[in-house]
């Protein structure tokens, strides 16, 4: 009858799984390149932020060559490439003023009189822009 070689058919199989894990790998490759990348970006756009950049599309004007990794602190690089970002082109970043330190005040809830704190004028002045509304 129809004998299939069994060395053949362990080699056969050998070889997809091999290609299925060569695939697998350059697989886990590519996606340890990108988050790499995007973790990089992250922290570029956070030591930015720290920097006061006025716009994150101003970290496009970054050479490639200063985002390649390098092993170390990625941080430490981050606030490198920032700062040496801030002294090329200063125009993107917030000009710090000492002019000025006070906060922006609190928002309050607009505090209503209630009709028993008014007077009788003040009471129907109410009620007539109360009934005007409706």
């Amino acid at each position: 009858m129809n004998e299939v070689d069994p060395n053949a058919v362990d080699a056969a199989s050998f070889a997809a799984l091999k290609a299925h894990a060569a695939a697998l790998e350059r697989q886990l490759h590519d996606a340890e390149v990108h988050s790499a990348a995007r973790l990089r970006e992250a922290e570029l756009k956070a030591e930015a932020v720290r920097a006061g950049i006025v716009d994150l599309d101003g970290l496009k004007l970054l050479d490639a060559s200063a985002l390649a990794t390098r092993t170390g602190a990625a941080q430490d690089d981050a606030a490198h490439v920032i700062a040496k970002l801030r002294h090329d082109k200063p125009w993107l970043f917030a000009v710090a003023s000492s002019s000025s330190t006070a906060t922006v005040p609190q928002a309050a809830p607009i505090k209503r009189k209630l009709a028993t704190e008014m007077s009788v004028e003040e009471w129907r002045a109410a009620r007539a822009e109360l009934l005007r509304r409706r």
